[in-house]
């Protein structure tokens, strides 16, 4: 991806609050917590800080990307404080400096030849979301989702170029994409106004695209859900975005997972909770209870005298792990139900053994 304007007026590091050191762990979490927070869909309102955020995350959280980033920042205002700033398609060169023209021209791909890179813009990312069942979301899943982007167009195959034609080489360019005007000093070095910095022309429009090589339509993008993926989480597929102008890859896709709630387990991580209801006796008696797992059940013996609230561990029959995390636990608390009415038979029980526990030490509540 070539760098961007925004790349040097826009801190990112900022944006996400976070250090120009921090890992990619603590980068990634803190976009989740941005993102919840001002996700449109539960705040209405944050539109435009939900994609700065995501602006922010989709170069931070990429390593090739923020190396890239980085690289940009460090050259500081000797980057961005020349005349235009870069914009306008101008480049500037000076004999005392070296080749900046060149330099910087490299970066954002401008007055260069090599397949019209001058002109070539990289496709927009996209994000769309994916409901899935809590077993799909740890066991992993690979399914499809639908997302409507610009894509290459389907009759010309993004040349833009009618059936039949192709694109032409630049009169007015002759193929480089720029134009340069020598101002002794200074040699100037603009976009080609004909071409647009492409180098070619189109001579007979495509009659689906109108010679854009694009258009906006529907498609199925295939995508594999890796096993343990948690709610919100947002999974990457690279060039499956919106498509590149003049031959300039595509954006990548961004699928933010939502994972439906199960109807016993809860989830911390890759720990599964359970809460398990037990009676007066079998708190106080201990018991065996057989409990449900994502595979078969188990058993799991509770002493006698455990306080109502203890969580046992039974371990690994949690979230599935991969090559970076362990299998996780299943945790299981227990809490003494208490009835909301008794029968005749359970309270004369009860009083029975009321006259024979004497009641806690409790301490004496002073005014």
């Amino acid at each position: 991806m070539a760098p961007q304007r925004e790349w040097f007026e826009k801190d990112y590091y900022k944006t996400l609050g976070v250090s120009s050191t921090a890992t990619a762990k603590e980068i990634t979490s803190a976009y989740r917590k941005l993102a919840k927070k001002h996700h449109p869909d539960t705040n209405p309102g944050q539109e435009d800080t939900f994609k700065d955020i995501s602006a922010a995350y989709d170069v931070l959280g990429d390593a090739d990307r923020r190396k890239e980033y980085d690289e940009v920042r460090a050259m500081g205002p000797a980057a961005g404080g020349f005349p235009g700033g870069f914009g306008g398609g101008t480049t500037y060169r000076t004999g005392d400096l070296g080749d900046l023209g060149d330099l910087f021209g490299g970066l954002f791909g401008r007055g260069r030849r090599g397949g019209g890179a001058a002109g070539a813009q990289r496709g927009a990312d996209v994000e769309t979301e994916l409901h899935l069942s809590f077993e799909e979301a740890v066991n992993g899943v690979t399914t499809s989702v639908n997302v409507t982007t610009d894509a290459r167009c389907h009759t010309c195959s993004g040349t833009g170029a009618a059936p039949g034609t192709h694109p032409v080489t630049c009169p007015r360019c002759g193929g480089t994409g720029s134009l340069q005007d020598n101002q002794g000093m200074f040699s100037l070095s603009q976009i080609c106004p004909q071409c647009g910095g492409r180098g070619t022309v189109v001579t007979t429009p495509c009659p689906t695209c109108s010679g854009s090589g694009i258009e906006h339509r529907n498609r199925t993008v295939k995508v594999r859900i890796p096993a343990g993926v948690d709610d919100g989480q947002r999974i990457r597929v690279k060039g499956r975005g919106a498509a590149g102008r003049g031959n300039a890859p595509s954006g990548d896709l961004y699928v933010v997972v939502r994972v439906d709630r199960h109807g016993i387990f809860g989830r911390r991580g890759r720990n599964l909770t359970l809460t398990v209801p037990l009676s007066y006796p079998e708190i106080a008696l201990g018991t065996t209870l057989t409990v449900p797992t994502l595979a078969d059940p188990v058993t799991l013996r509770i002493p006698a005298g455990t306080p109502s609230g203890r969580t046992f561990r039974v371990r690994e029959r949690g979230v599935p792990g991969d090559r970076r995390n362990a299998t996780g636990d299943l945790l299981v608390t227990v809490e003494v139900d208490v009835p909301d009415e008794l029968t005749d038979e359970q309270r004369a029980a009860v009083e029975a053994l009321a006259a024979v526990v004497e009641p806690p030490a409790r301490q004496t509540m002073g005014v």
